[in-house]
């Protein structure tokens, strides 16, 4: 078994970070009208999936990491949503 020294060794951790730069990249092609609405709030549903693994990975105690995961998966679910929402803009 691997011993993980950092979150940023998790497999989950990495995904996650491109799943941020391709986000990024859709939302660039978006309309300039939405650029502070679905194409923020689709970044920031991003960036707390990786975020909210790398913060409960650094906790001491393992109900504080399982509760960050779970608020990294409830940002996944959120941001399945908002891509459903934004197709009408992917060309």
């Amino acid at each position: 078994m691997i011993e993980l020294k950092s979150y940023r060794d998790l497999t989950v951790w990495q995904k996650s970070m491109d799943l941020v730069v391709i986000c990024y990249q859709l939302t660039s092609q978006f309309p300039k009208t939405e650029i502070y609405g679905l194409s923020s709030q689709i970044q920031r549903a991003a960036v707390s999936i990786p975020a909210n693994i790398a913060e409960g990975k650094g906790r001491n105690h393992l109900g504080d990491y399982i509760r960050h995961l779970s608020m990294a998966n409830g940002s996944l679910k959120e941001l399945e949503t908002q891509r459903k929402l934004a197709e009408c803009y992917i060309v």
